[in-house]
């Protein structure tokens, strides 16, 4: 696969840069990361076995292409621009699709192998998800699978992007631009709290239970309408003090007795700990669905594993 000129148009924001039309190769933007990342010139430079004039060059060529300043040079170290993070995320972002690619048109044909990538946030349910890579690693063996955290929006984002295969909804959860699947376990919603704490000796938990309470809140419980309908409160009228994207480190908030993180059952273990969970009243729960985009065309390994996802369930 050519490592040559590419179209950048990811790194062009539609409201500061119409009319551009951005033509740069994978290794200007290997070494605008390179540069990123050691925040020297010098230090990139030695990392990429190239001489410090011909790469300033690079960058020098690659500010004046886009016509925006990339970096702040200091005394000690060299600074992003907001014009240079944004083009250090879209870069990151085209060179994994570069690499997944590669790797897709690479695998040999005759035996079956290759990269799966599935993102989305902490749910027991990814245990069918689990299930069914180890049914078909079984058979085929040299199937790889990586998995990305993260909330409802950047899960969307890498899907739409092509940098994931799959996607792990909550609902609820726009479908209109993917063909998905209802998976056939429910998410219930409560609280994690601190077993000394005046809600442990509680069956379940109302919204008035929680309205004078600290709370911390994970990133894709603050985006779903049904849990602000459950408060019967806005989230500018709750006392949240904290927010998260990973319920494990939220839970050492918890432990630690900053307040009261709403979150999914079953994602921390409270057996053997000081914490426990307790669910909402009046019950709340969530449908997951996994999704790709429509008409997608899959590598062999992704076509493999849906279709024994799609028989297991």
């Amino acid at each position: 696969m050519s490592n040559t000129y590419i179209l950048c148009f990811a790194i062009i924001d539609k409201h500061s840069y119409d009319g551009y039309n951005i033509n740069m190769e994978l290794r200007e933007l290997k070494y605008f990361l390179a540069v990123a990342r050691e925040e020297s010139i010098s230090k990139a430079a030695e990392t990429l076995f190239v001489t410090q004039p011909n790469l300033s060059r690079q960058m020098q060529n690659l500010e004046k292409q886009i016509g925006q300043q990339l970096f702040i040079r200091g005394s000690r170290k060299i600074i992003l621009t907001e014009t240079g993070q944004l083009l250090r995320k879209r870069a990151e972002e085209i060179i994994d699709l570069y690499n997944k690619t590669k790797s897709e048109l690479n695998a040999p044909v005759p035996d079956v192998s290759g990269d799966i990538y599935i993102g989305g946030g902490e749910s027991y349910v990814m245990g069918l998800i689990a299930k069914a890579a180890h049914d078909v690693q079984k058979k085929y063996p040299k199937i790889k699978y990586h998995l990305f955290s993260g909330d409802s929006a950047t899960i969307s984002e890498r899907l739409d992007k092509g940098l994931i295969d799959f996607g792990i909804f909550i609902e609820p959860f726009d479908p209109t631009k993917y063909d998905y699947l209802r998976l056939p376990l429910t998410d219930t919603w409560g609280v994690l709290m601190r077993k000394d704490s005046p809600l442990a000796d509680r069956e379940y938990v109302t919204p008035e239970d929680l309205w004078d309470k600290p709370l911390i809140r994970s990133r894709q419980s603050l985006g779903k309408n049904i849990i602000s309908e459950w408060f019967q409160k806005s989230t500018e009228e709750l006392n949240i003090v904290a927010t998260g994207n990973l319920l494990y480190n939220m839970s050492l908030l918890v432990e630690e007795g900053l307040g009261y993180a709403v979150c999914l059952d079953k994602i921390i273990r409270t057996d053997g700990s000081n914490l426990c969970f307790r669910p909402l009243y009046p019950k709340l729960e969530s449908h997951l669905d996994i999704a790709w985009k429509k008409y997608q065309v899959f590598p062999k390994c992704a076509e493999i594993f849906l279709k024994c996802l799609q028989e297991s369930l």
